[in-house]
């Protein structure tokens, strides 16, 4: 499977590595090129210096031919800029989105994008853990 990594921070670097490792074709694309150096030396996948909402460097990421594009940064509006360039102008299916904060998230699923938000899933899980059904 082919995927390109939109913001090789942590939890960006932490999928590209774990993804590479299970021969899954990989492409980690972030502004700043000192941000690979978190893939580690023998990471196999490809890396990319650009800004994601640039168009050009998605090309260059081969966002094209992607089975799948994950937007990590840590900016909100950047990634759902990114995402709505992979769904429309690259006509990806497949773009998973973080979104910190909830509100954008609902209105980024309104959009029909898929997110996954932190901020929600760590409120259900500290409900779990004190004993409260977590609300939907």
């Amino acid at each position: 499977m082919r995927v390109v990594i939109l913001g090789c921070g942590r939890v960006g670097s932490m999928l590209a590595t774990a993804l590479a490792d299970q021969k899954w074709e990989i492409t980690a694309v972030d502004a700043n090129p000192e941000a690979f150096a978190s893939l580690g030396e023998n990471f196999s996948g490809n890396q990319v210096s650009g800004k994601i909402t640039d168009e050009e460097t998605l090309r260059n990421a081969g966002v094209e031919s992607a089975d799948l594009v994950v937007v990590l940064t840590s900016d909100d509006i950047s990634n759902l800029m990114a995402a709505q360039l992979a769904r429309q102008r690259f006509g990806k299916e497949s773009v998973l989105v973080r979104v910190r904060d909830p509100i954008k998230a609902k209105a980024f699923k309104e959009l029909g994008l898929q997110t996954i938000c932190p901020s929600d899933i760590e409120l259900e899980i500290i409900l779990k853990e004190i004993g409260i059904k977590p609300r939907k």
